[in-house]
């Protein structure tokens, strides 16, 4: 923490934070212990803690921002809260929060985690044993009955929403040309490039054997269990996709239907037929045997 020791004594702005645990008596000691502390001409500026967000602090204007370090402090420091002192630190700046530890608040690490996500860095404990030494005198002992966790963290060196332009340029080494120009020239077409009767075209259908212009037979071509069954009992899959159920349906409607009698007696002959028989005219005949109609016959004249 010699960092911090530096810091302290290099400190132009700091800010003080208090809440309603605190003793009139014991801040006025811990400002004055931070007076003594800072640089000589430096300020110490104090703010409650509930209204430090309502507070009009300009970007960047402490060195040193200082949490919960009054005796007998119990604020929880929430996120919005850590983001308003990222912003109001300088770049390089130094934010000291000390935090009261119990069963229903967070951890040390979850603390960490949202002093990172504020967008400070170098987050780091200081045992308790330590605080005296490691933070020049600043962080005594708490008042308070539950244990406290302190961390330190850093605002990084530079202001949040900064931009600096990238120069990408490269020059190359004697007699040797860029990358850049390298890939240009790779890749540009000349006007010789641009004329088919001067390129070399290569034919596709050179790229074929006798192997590729074979016709495959319908049935490499069925998916899962698609065709199965034989030729005489082929059933199409559920999900055909590929074609076989229109063919079998296609089949279906072309294959002709046998004429059915009505009253079954057309094969006696034209004595026991009815006035609408499309056998009439014809000779009698065996039941079941295959008798074929003159087309002209089946037509209303």
């Amino acid at each position: 923490m010699a960092a911090l020791r530096e810091r302290l004594s290099c400190c132009h702005h700091a800010l003080v934070t208090w809440d309603g645990g605190c003793a009139p008596d014991a801040l006025q000691a811990f400002v004055s212990l931070v007076q003594v502390s800072v640089a000589p001409g430096g300020k110490v500026k104090v703010e409650n803690i509930e209204r430090l967000m309502m507070s009009s602090h300009t970007d960047s204007s402490f060195d040193l921002v200082l949490l919960g370090l009054v005796s007998g402090c119990s604020a929880i420091h929430s996120s919005d809260l850590l983001a308003e002192v990222a912003r109001i630190l300088k770049p390089g700046g130094i934010v000291l929060l000390r935090e009261p530890q119990e069963a229903a608040l967070r951890s040390p690490a979850q603390l960490s985690s949202s002093l990172t996500l504020s967008g400070l860095t170098e987050v780091t404990q200081i045992p308790p044993e330590q605080g005296m030494d490691q933070t020049g005198g600043l962080l005594g002992p708490s008042s308070s009955d539950v244990d406290c966790v302190t961390l330190t963290a850093k605002k990084p060196n530079y202001e949040v929403g900064s931009s600096r332009q990238l120069s990408l340029s490269r020059r190359p080494g004697p007699g040797k040309p860029s990358a850049d120009q390298a890939a240009v020239k790779l890749w540009t077409l000349s006007a010789s490039d641009m004329n088919d009767e001067d390129v070399d075209l290569l034919d596709s259908d050179d790229l074929l054997d006798q192997d590729d212009l074979k016709k495959p037979p319908p049935s490499s071509l069925r998916l899962g269990g698609c065709g199965e069954g034989g030729e005489k009992k082929r059933k199409a899959c559920k999900n055909c996709t590929c074609g076989l159920a229109e063919e079998l349906e296609e089949s279906k409607s072309a294959a002709p239907k046998p004429a059915v009698s009505a009253c079954g007696n057309c094969y006696l002959g034209d004595a026991f037929r009815c006035a609408s028989c499309p056998y009439l005219g014809m000779p009698a005949f065996k039941p079941g045997e295959k008798v074929l109609l003159n087309p002209g016959r089946l037509q209303d004249s």
